[in-house]
């Protein structure tokens, strides 16, 4: 697996979350989420990556705003190496609390978030929209400890 990256190539981050969510993001949405203070893109690559993760950091709080891998790289190690190149960063940048919020038939992510930390500290009722229909959020949290 190649090393991850900070990127901007907001086309790219857009390809790959449209091949993983319905509701897609542009890459005019991701332009305008990396010129945000705090915010960071790191992919797998970067000439061909597999996936990003999304964050954005506020004082000693992160949150991940999104991670995404493409279906045929699934399964491969990209999500796991993702998720620690971010909490190093996290903790690089003196974060001492990371959230994030996962849809409820996202099995995959949620044992992903698990197996790295986080655990579940509450509901969003309906935060998805699915079709006609909505879904429930998941929110997760860990503590990190700043390097000092």
């Amino acid at each position: 697996m190649s090393a991850v990256v900070v990127t901007q190539d907001t086309e790219t981050l857009s390809a790959i979350h449209a091949s993983s969510f319905p509701d897609s993001w542009t890459a005019l949405f991701f332009g305008a989420l990396l010129a945000q203070p705090g915010v960071f893109a790191l992919a797998t690559s970067e000439t061909y990556p597999a996936g990003f993760i999304l964050i954005r950091v506020v004082a000693d709080e992160a949150e991940i705003l999104t991670l995404a891998v493409k279906p045929d790289q699934r399964s491969h190690g990209h999500g796991r190496a993702l998720m620690t190149a971010a909490m190093k960063l996290m903790i690089e940048s003196h974060v001492e609390r990371c959230f994030l919020e996962v849809s409820v038939d996202n099995v995959a992510a949620i044992g992903l978030y698990t197996r790295t930390g986080f655990a579940t500290c509450g509901r969003r009722r309906d935060y998805y929209q699915r079709g006609l229909g909505h879904i429930d959020a998941i929110m997760m949290d860990r503590q990190l400890k700043s390097a000092s």
